[in-house]
């Protein structure tokens, strides 16, 4: 037998071998990472005790309503002249990076701004206090990162009307002056005010930091906020598969 034709089927098998294990290497991590894992949701079917907390006071109320878009909601509203109705989901660790995924639609009776989701840090003095919030006020919705001297920076904002579900969208890194931002609404990537697609700066501070969602600030009118559970998970399609 010739060495040519020996050193051609090494070759050819070396090439085989190589060629299988790229493919199976990537299929693996595309598996791997299309899954994913959802690291926390509230349940309809639960309840608000699927919520860490709940803090509305009558005559404001939270609970589980059916809509006819979206099925089984939850629905924070604000009374009148109550400073908030809002739930309170998981506390966070510094450093962490996530995505969150929720569906939302407000009823505002009046011409003053709410906060309709708030990254929150206790203590509330000293902070940044919300270092990321979205509120949402005369037919406009706004994005805000407020940094360690809680001062606030406008990233984006949006027209919004009562009555119109709108889908939210954020990939989180949490830093008390390294943290990221990225934001999808309707299901699209935002350009923040920086011109960039991705926001540096404050989004951790204090002692503890957990999410919010409801409807915020004391005000004379009535206030609805209505949105779908969120999700938040390692993977941007999980965190806005339900919403």
């Amino acid at each position: 037998m010739s060495v040519l034709p020996h050193r051609r089927r090494l070759t050819v098998g070396a090439l085989a071998l190589a060629v299988f294990a790229i493919s199976c290497g990537s299929a693996t991590a595309g598996t791997t990472a299309a899954a994913g894992k959802v690291l926390w949701t509230p349940s309809t079917k639960a309840g608000p005790s699927s919520f860490p907390g709940v803090q509305c006071a009558a005559p404001s109320t939270f609970g589980v309503v059916k809509d006819p878009a979206k099925g089984e909601v939850w629905r924070a509203f604000q009374a009148a002249d109550q400073e908030r109705c809002e739930t309170v989901g998981p506390d966070l660790k510094g450093g962490d990076t996530f995505y969150l995924g929720w569906s939302s639609k407000v009823d505002i009776k009046d011409d003053q701004s709410r906060y309709v989701f708030q990254l929150k840090c206790s203590p509330s003095e000293g902070t940044a206090n919300h270092p990321i919030e979205i509120d949402i006020t005369n037919a406009r919705v706004r994005l805000q990162e407020w940094d360690t001297e809680h001062n606030a920076h406008p990233l984006w904002t949006a027209p919004v009307k009562n009555g119109e579900w709108h889908a939210y969208a954020l990939r989180i890194h949490l830093g008390r002056t390294d943290g990221t931002i990225d934001f999808w609404f309707d299901g699209r990537k935002q350009t923040f005010t920086t011109g960039s697609g991705t926001f540096k700066g404050t989004t951790w501070d204090g002692d503890r930091n957990y999410l919010k969602w409801g409807s915020y600030h004391q005000n004379p009118g009535e206030a609805t906020n209505t949105f779908t559970s969120p999700v938040m998970a390692t993977t941007l399609d999980l965190a806005t598969a339900g919403s």
